[in-house]
């Protein structure tokens, strides 16, 4: 039974589980706007919006932090000085997931569109 169960485990491992968060991460951080199945879209929002959370508080311990769940220090640079003060009014809520009327051409995987709300 899964009661209570609140993460997919999209059948990978968990070491290649947190490398698709953090290239997805990464792409949404750089890219500001990407599109991947809305099964991952809606697993990756929880991972982003941590850390914006870090990057809201901004101090040195949070951009470590951050540095270990994302370790790319472009990106990571991106999300503190860039992303993360446009939500410093925002309690929550930093990314928006918007479902596509298409369908993936090879799997029929429904797809949507993972952007930042301004």
């Amino acid at each position: 039974m899964r009661h209570r169960v609140k993460k997919k485990k999209f059948d990978r491992t968990k070491e290649q589980r947190l490398a698709l968060y953090r290239s997805l991460a990464r792409a949404l951080i750089l890219e500001e706007r990407i599109e991947t199945t809305t099964e991952r879209a809606k697993a990756l929002r929880s991972f982003v919006e941590r850390l914006v959370t870090l990057g809201k508080r901004g101090d040195l311990a949070s951009r470590r932090r951050a540095l270990e769940l994302l370790p790319d220090k472009e990106a990571v640079r991106k999300l503190f000085e860039d992303i993360a003060p446009r939500f410093e009014d925002r309690n929550g809520g930093y990314t928006r997931v918007l479902k596509l009327a298409e369908r993936r051409r090879g799997d029929g995987a429904e797809l949507a569109i993972v952007e930042w709300v301004e």
